[in-house]
């Protein structure tokens, strides 16, 4: 037996990884544990569920896989930050990679590893997370992200247990940390709020979107520069410079109004990042001459943008991995060790993201116990949640192991009637307490998508925004963006049994195989872990039924109008 822990430790969206004889046995997101989004906190939850996932100690590890070089930021960096005359940005650096050295030393003596430590470049980590989690046997690989190790992209091709980089992009040239800028000239918050630009943008017009086009020059070799008199994050100041400010106004306050300007610019930098990732995709298309791309790193969460991707590049499939962010890598860490620097063949193919915590009944009827709310415990919990549906109530779904990554795909969900307008309102008000403008999923049977979507491409993971026929759209109208799209959700009996069962009769109750599914959170919280957590969420929101594993229990004023008697 070969084990291998992959950690992201260093930076946000810290997690771990379990990889044993090249299977994935567990991924552990400590934000899941913490309750703290995107946390910069050291996995110890995130390791300690992994070891025990596979039953294994400290000891017992072959490696241990850091998705960290350390000083290469520093050595890579600090000429940059001097010659931009940024001494601040220098020595902050130095500082953040001495506390992140100590930060490793304490990491091996808590645990007392044996195993070798290995570093792993940030980017060679997006990059395997991509590669050697696809189905496929060779592709193109295009990482995108706001930085690792001084990289904001690169551009390289995977073949069996191998990958080579092409070309890379080093920062300030970085279109995530431009999209990071503007999410927070929006009153939002960078490296967090980013899916919040993306769905505003349909919103805007295109008044802005040439003059904020030229804020990134395209080059030939798939390469593009940030003209950065625009900008300020490369200096350790703000995101924007004086300029910028000096063309838009002020930012927007955060929790302030949305004024036109603030849909456009919006509408802008989602057009600006699309082009550029088109780009760069096209020259890794001809340069590779491959007809399969892979994609991670923060910037592949961007939906809209992947599906581009795949209708224009001249690519003719794409597999996103769905942990695309930082905490990815700890996946990708593990799974570059064993494959290129052991050079272990490929066994493992990302089918699947429930790869979180599973909790035991007992705990799921102990935490529904405490609220003294009447226990259902129906013979077929899909069909009665269908049913809940149906009757226009808002479900809480919470089943098996939790999915990885920040789309809700079945097993942490809440659910809705898409059928009814109102659901939006209901959902992102009521339940989410989040913005008006968010838009919610369309989980489809796969069969099924091609009756409601234009040019329908399977999409499991939720990695794709496609356009939803002109046709269907009214019958759909709570899970149809206000551009008449839908990031949707492709559910088979061998991803989720369960969930499609819950479809399938949602489907034979209402003549419609569509449900609205969002994470199982509130604003301000990640995706709930426990059970208890759950429960807590569902009785602070107007959630109207819980359904915990097989057991479901509903608010009292809800069973009374659906049972008056």
């Amino acid at each position: 037996m070969t084990a291998i822990l992959g950690v992201n430790c260093f930076s946000h969206d810290t997690a771990a990884c379990l990889l044993v004889d090249g299977q994935v046995v567990a991924v552990g997101e400590q934000e899941r544990f913490d309750r703290r989004p995107h946390t910069k906190a050291f996995p110890d939850d995130a390791v300690a569920y992994c070891l025990r996932a596979g039953g294994l100690d400290p000891q017992d590890l072959d490696a241990v896989a850091v998705a960290q070089r350390p000083w290469l930021d520093l050595a890579r960096g600090g000429a940059d930050a001097i010659r931009r005359l940024a001494p601040k940005r220098l020595a902050a650096q130095g500082v953040v990679d001495l506390r992140l050295l100590a930060q490793e030393l304490d990491f091996r003596r808590r645990y007392g590893f044996r195993a070798p430590l290995v570093h792993v470049g940030h980017h060679d980590a997006h990059a395997a997370a991509a590669f050697f989690a696809s189905p496929f046997e060779q592709a193109a690989v295009l990482t995108v992200d706001r930085g690792g190790d001084f990289l904001s992209t690169t551009l390289a091709v995977g073949r069996g247990n191998q990958l080579e980089v092409l070309a890379e992009i080093a920062n300030p040239d970085s279109l995530g940390e431009v999209y990071s800028a503007i999410t927070w000239f929006l009153g939002f918050t960078p490296n967090a709020d980013e899916g919040k630009v993306m769905g505003l943008a349909p919103y805007g017009s295109t008044r802005l979107a040439r003059e904020l086009a030229e804020l990134v020059r395209l080059e030939q070799q798939g390469r593009f520069r940030v003209d950065l008199r625009w900008f300020g994050y490369h200096r350790e100041g703000k995101p924007v410079s004086r300029r910028f400010l000096a063309r838009y106004g002020p930012p927007r306050q955060p929790e302030g109004p949305l004024a036109e300007r603030d849909k456009d610019l919006a509408m802008a930098v989602q057009l600006l990042v699309e082009e550029a990732g088109l780009h760069l995709a096209r020259w890794l298309r001809e340069r590779s001459g491959l007809p399969r791309l892979c994609l991670a790193g923060g910037v592949a969460l961007n939906s809209v943008m992947n599906f581009r991707l795949l209708q224009e590049a001249g690519f003719e499939d794409l597999w996103v991995q769905p942990l695309s962010s930082d905490a990815g890598n700890a996946l990708g860490a593990a799974l570059y060790v064993h494959h290129v620097l052991r050079g272990a063949p490929r066994r493992y193919v990302m089918d699947h993201p429930f790869l979180g915590p599973e909790h035991p009944p007992a705990a799921a009827e102990r935490a529904l116990a405490a609220t003294g709310l009447p226990l259902e415990r129906p013979a077929d919990p899909a069909a009665r949640a269908a049913e809940l549906l149906a009757a226009g109530l808002v479900v809480g779904w919470y089943q098996g192991r939790g999915e990885v990554g920040p789309r809700a795909l079945g097993n942490r969900s809440i659910l809705a009637d898409p059928r009814r307008a109102e659901m939006r309102d209901v959902v992102n008000h009521r339940v989410k307490r989040r913005e008006w403008f968010r838009p919610f999923a369309p989980a489809i049977l796969h069969e099924r998508g091609p009756d409601y979507f234009v040019d329908y491409r399977p999409n499991p993971f939720m990695t794709m925004v496609e356009a939803i026929r002109p046709e269907r759209q009214a019958e759909i109208p709570a899970v149809t963006h206000v551009d008449g799209t839908g990031r949707l959700q492709s559910v088979t009996a061998g991803f989720n049994p369960r969930f499609r069962r819950l479809i399938e009769a949602f489907d034979h109750l209402t003549g419609v195989p569509v449900v609205l599914n969002t994470s199982f959170n509130v604003r301000g919280e990640p995706m709930v872990n426990t059970p208890e957590e759950a429960v807590a969420d569902f009785l602070r929101t107007e959630m109207d039924a819980l359904v915990l594993g097989d057991l479901l229990v509903m608010k009292p004023e809800r069973r009374r109008q659906l049972d008056p008697s």
